[in-house]
């Protein structure tokens, strides 16, 4: 198809590198640079952006450290249209100039309804986004049109027979979430599949879960390659499936984009056998596992409190890991103090509602910081 990339790996600019790490919109844009740089350098083209990403300037720093910086023919760049920004067709197309204006572009290769799942469903079909998109390409703002969907298989079908003008959908695809009862990864991909849709995977490694994996499981994949790093496997076995046109990984530093762009420019699928390995991996995993959060931080925007909700998470699943009958205490209750100097803490949280609305995951984030809360307060 005229619109794939010639490697299948994307850049994710949503956990870009940061000054400040307690502050997503303080990016480093001279290690931006450089990571561009030596993506484009290695003949990767694919950039993905949104409005909401690192705590809203992802699309300014698109103009910065890519559109400014290079020819419009040596990158392409997708971005999205999320509910929660509008209520209008009006809105819409404010935020549409917006967009254009802050990435420093004339039109978008690649456009995406946003997120799409039961309860954005209403407002993007009230203000008719999926056509709206359309309209779009057909004026030469858009050249590719599609959808970010988070829902179940029955609803991403339903879709995909109403709208067949949407040329792909992104899906999180991931040996951890592929048989998963709530992401359902393997059944919404043979859905896309059925439709002769192409697929961008999004959370290949799931907000760094499958790089940062328990000792076992590293050892299972070091014995079987010593050279490969652990992140590779994810993004590798969701690169070996058919359909997929490009891998989004939100690289943080010039070291994680090394590592990516090495084994992505000469790409090799995954055998059967390696796949295997990934599915024994997700059994381990997921039995260490206490909140499947991916740190999007989707959930923060909102918060009355500014409570930490990923962070908080994430902490608290490294505890859970640990053997504290034994230890009785881990570093990570000195991190959970220095945290709550910038945000709420776990305990301020109030039962709003709002950041539940908004995961992906659709996690009960409002129980879950009850236990972060028992655990550390």
């Amino acid at each position: 198809m005229d619109f794939m990339p010639k490697k299948k790996l994307g850049f994710g600019m949503m956990r870009m590198p940061l000054n400040n790490p307690n502050d997503a919109s303080d990016v480093d844009i001279e290690q931006m640079c450089k990571m561009v740089d030596t993506f484009i350098d290695r003949g990767f083209t694919y950039f993905d952006t949104a409005l909401m990403y690192n705590g809203g300037v992802s699309e300014s720093v698109v103009k910065k450290v890519l559109s400014s910086r290079y020819p419009r023919e040596k990158f392409t760049v997708a971005t999205k249209m999320h509910a929660a920004f509008f209520k209008s067709k009006e809105e819409m197309e404010e935020i549409f100039k917006a967009q254009l204006n802050r990435t420093g572009l004339e039109y978008f290769d690649y456009y995406l309804v946003h997120g799409v799942e039961s309860d954005m469903l209403p407002m993007y079909e009230k203000c008719d986004c999926f056509r709206w998109v359309l309209e779009k390409k057909k004026a030469g703002l858009v050249k590719h049109a599609g959808f970010s969907f988070h829902d179940t298989p029955e609803l991403l079908d339903e879709l995909l027979n109403k709208y067949p003008e949407m040329e792909f959908v992104q899906l999180q695809i991931n040996y951890l979430d592929w048989e998963s009862e709530w992401i359902q990864s393997k059944k919404c991909y043979d859905v896309a599949v059925k439709h002769g849709k192409q697929i961008i995977v999004m959370e290949p490694v799931k907000g760094g879960t499958l790089a940062n994996v328990p000792e076992d499981v590293e050892k299972l994949f070091k014995d079987a390659d010593p050279d490969a790093s652990v992140p590779s496997w994810a993004i590798r076995f969701v690169a070996s499936l058919p359909n997929v046109m490009v891998v989004l990984s939100g690289m943080s530093s010039l070291e994680q984009l090394e590592d990516n762009t090495g084994y992505m420019s000469d790409f090799k699928p995954l055998t059967e056998e390696e796949k295997a390995l990934c599915f024994k991996a997700a059994k381990i995993i997921n039995s260490n596992t206490a909140i499947p959060c991916t740190a999007c931080e989707y959930c923060m925007g909102g918060c009355p409190k500014k409570i930490a909700i990923p962070k908080y998470f994430s902490i608290y699943n490294e505890d859970m890991r640990e053997n504290l009958a034994e230890k009785g205490w881990t570093i990570n209750f000195t991190n959970y103090q220095l945290l709550n100097k910038e945000f709420g803490k776990a305990s301020d949280c109030i039962g709003c509602g709002q950041c539940e609305k908004v995961c992906p995951q659709h996690l009960p984030i409002i129980e879950n910081l009850k236990k972060v809360a028992a655990h550390y307060e």
